[in-house]
């Protein structure tokens, strides 16, 4: 049985704790060790969370499994980009699942609570970036019916940047 539900601040915690394990045990392999441990050290804190929920554009969802938390999502609505012509499209800045829960079909249920609920928001698509280099993400976006539209490169460190597909679902 599976839950999702808003994240609270009292999840501050919980979400930098997801976070950092999921992007390492997805983008680890992306850059240096020294590279990836710095940037989940700055990304990933609950106080860095605490500041992202107290915006509430910043939509933050929690994906349990039975009893145990397994990933989250962030979107942000009608944030649009260059390369969309439409102001009313949502960016899905993160789905995020523990790897112990892949293939569980959590991901696909959490992106799916995402759409619908961008779509009950009136948002004619959704966007993100993903790392070219994560091949599961990549291919799941595009079963999804995501399409690449663009790239871009996400930093890591001053000295490091990973290449990103950007991706695009039209409603």
């Amino acid at each position: 049985m599976t839950l999702i539900k808003p994240a609270v601040v009292a999840d501050c915690q919980l979400l930098a704790t997801i976070g950092g394990q999921s992007f390492i045990e997805s983008h680890g392999s992306s850059a240096s060790a020294v590279d990836i441990a710095t940037y989940v050290a700055e990304k990933y804190t609950s106080e860095v969370f605490e500041k992202e929920l107290a915006n509430p554009e910043n939509l933050y969802h929690i994906i349990y499994y039975g009893a145990e938390p397994a990933g989250y999502s962030k979107i942000i609505l009608n944030t649009g980009h260059a390369n969309i012509g439409a102001g009313n499209v949502t960016k899905l800045e993160r789905l995020y699942l523990l790897k112990e829960f892949y293939d569980k079909k959590l991901g696909h249920e959490l992106l799916q609570f995402n759409v619908a609920l961008a779509r009950q928001n009136s948002q004619s698509g959704m966007w993100l970036f993903t790392w070219t280099g994560n091949e599961r993400a990549v291919n799941f976006y595009k079963r999804s019916g995501f399409k690449i539209i663009g790239s871009h490169d996400f930093k890591i460190s001053e000295t490091h940047y990973n290449p990103n597909h950007q991706m695009l679902l039209t409603f």
